[in-house]
C-alpha cells in the first residue's frame, strides 16, 4: 500500500481535480492504485442506476402487491425507498442496480449512476459538466471515491438520453395508440443527424474518468474501464406475443408499438447504438461489453416470457425482464417504463461480473433461455 505521504498527495489531487485546479502527473514513485478497500464503480443514466428496479415482472392486478411484483409494498402502503432508498424518485438507484447483483467482486459497489442523466452529468463542473438532481457531475463524485478506494474497475452507460431514447419510446407509443403512423422513418432520421455528435460525447465522457483517475494517481494499468450498451426492452415482431391490432398491445401488454417499429428498435436501432459505442471504446482504447441480446426473449411482450397473475407467479426463469408501459399510470411512475426490472438488472449484474473476471477484450452478454441471472454468459464481442 502506499506510505502516508502517498495517501496525502492522492486525497490533495482528487480534491483539485474536483475543483478543476490539477495539472500535474501522478508521482513516478506511486507504488499501488489504491489506499482503502477495493472498489467497482458504475457511472451513467438509468440502465445501469437501477430504474425499474421496484418491479419483479409485470401484472394487471393493480392493488396489493400486485401479485407480487411490486417490491415496494408494505403491506399497507407502497414505499419506493425500500427499493431505491433516499434517491427514490430522483436518482433511482435501486438495491438490484447492476453494480449491486454483481456480487462480491469487491469490497465496495460503488454506484454513482443517475436515472435521466446525460453526458453533461458525469463530465467535471470545472469542464462544463453539470450538476443533476441535486448532485455534482459524477466524474467530480468519483474523484473522492478514487481517493478512498482501490478503485478496479469502472463501468460506465451514457449516450442513450443525449440521443432522446425517452422521446423516441413516446414518439413511437404515440404513433401506435393516437396517429396510427409509424415513427421509425423519422425517428431514424433523427438518429443519424444526432449519433456523431452523442458519440463525440461519449467518448469525451471516457476522457473525463480518465483525467480524473491520473489526477488520484492511478496508472492507466491500474483500472480498467468498461463502456457498455444497451439491452433492447421490446421484440422484434415476429416474437411478439400479442397481435399487432386491436389494444392487447396497449392495454394488456404494455408494448403499443407496431411490428415494422418494433423490429426497427430491436434490430437497427439497438444495433446502430451498440456497434457506435464498439467504436468508441476501441478509439478510446477501453473494454466493451455488448447488451443488445442481453434481454433476448425477456422482453416486454416476448412470446417466450409470461406476465405474472394469481396463477402464474413470479420467476426469474419466465416472468419478462423489462418494465412494461403502463398506459393508465396505475402502476409507479412512468420514468421506470423500458427499463430492465430487478430481473434484468440481476441478470446485467451477473453480466458485469463475467467481465470482472475477463480483464481483456471485448465481450457480449446473452442469457440462456429458462434460466435466471446464473444463465447469463459471454461471447466473444
Amino acid at each position: 500500500m502506499p506510505s502516508t505521504p502517498h495517501r496525502a498527495l492522492r486525497g490533495f489531487l482528487a480534491l483539485c481535480t474536483a475543483a478543476g485546479l490539477a495539472s500535474v502527473a501522478a508521482p513516478s514513485a506511486h507504488a499501488s492504485p489504491g489506499t482503502g478497500p477495493s472498489a467497482v464503480v458504475t457511472m451513467g443514466d438509468s440502465y445501469i442506476s437501477g430504474e425499474a428496479g421496484r418491479w419483479l415482472g409485470n401484472s394487471l392486478t393493480n392493488s396489493g402487491s400486485r401479485n407480487g411484483t411490486d417490491r415496494a409494498w408494505t403491506g399497507s402502503a407502497y414505499d419506493p425507498s425500500r427499493v431505491y432508498g433516499t434517491t427514490a424518485g430522483g436518482c433511482h438507484r435501486s438495491d438490484t442496480a447492476e453494480v449491486k447483483s454483481a456480487g462480491a467482486i469487491a469490497s465496495s459497489l460503488v454506484n454513482l449512476a443517475c436515472s435521466g442523466a446525460t453526458t453533461d452529468n458525469v463530465i467535471r463542473a470545472s469542464q462544463g459538466g453539470q450538476a443533476y438532481k441535486g448532485e455534482a457531475p459524477q466524474a467530480d463524485q468519483l474523484a473522492a471515491v478514487a481517493a478512498s478506494h482501490d478503485v478496479e474497475l469502472i463501468a460506465l452507460s451514457i449516450g442513450g438520453n443525449d440521443l432522446g431514447f425517452a422521446d423516441i419510446i413516446a414518439t413511437c407509443a404515440k404513433d401506435y395508440i393516437v396517429w396510427y403512423s409509424y415513427c421509425h422513418d423519422d425517428q431514424q432520421a433523427e438518429v443519424d443527424a444526432r449519433i456523431d455528435g452523442v458519440m463525440a460525447d461519449v467518448g469525451r465522457s471516457v476522457d473525463e474518468i480518465r483525467a480524473v483517475m491520473t489526477a488520484a494517481g492511478y496508472t492507466s494499468s491500474d483500472y480498467r474501464i468498461v463502456l457498455q450498451s444497451y439491452p433492447s426492452p421490446i421484440p422484434r415482431a415476429a416474437e411478439n406475443r400479442y397481435a399487432e391490432s386491436g389494444w392487447a398491445r396497449t392495454n394488456t401488454g404494455g408494448c403499443p408499438f407496431w411490428n415494422a417499429d418494433s423490429t426497427w428498435a430491436r434490430d437497427s436501432l439497438v444495433p446502430q447504438l451498440a456497434n457506435r459505442l464498439k467504436g468508441v471504446a476501441s478509439a478510446k482504447g477501453v473494454q466493451f461489453m455488448d447488451l443488445r441480446d442481453a434481454l433476448q426473449g425477456r422482453e416486454v411482450c416476448a412470446k417466450t416470457s409470461k406476465q405474472v397473475s394469481s396463477t402464474v407467479p413470479a420467476s426469474a426463469t419466465s416472468s419478462e425482464w423489462a418494465r412494461w408501459i403502463d398506459s393508465q399510470s396505475t402502476q409507479g411512475l412512468v420514468q421506470e417504463s423500458m427499463h430492465p426490472n430487478a430481473y434484468g438488472q440481476q441478470a446485467l449484474g451477473r453480466c458485469l461480473a463475467l467481465v470482472h473476471a475477463r480483464p481483456t477484450g471485448n465481450h457480449s452478454c446473452k442469457n440462456t433461455a429458462g434460466s435466471g441471472a446464473s444463465g447469463m454468459y459471454l461471447t466473444a464481442g
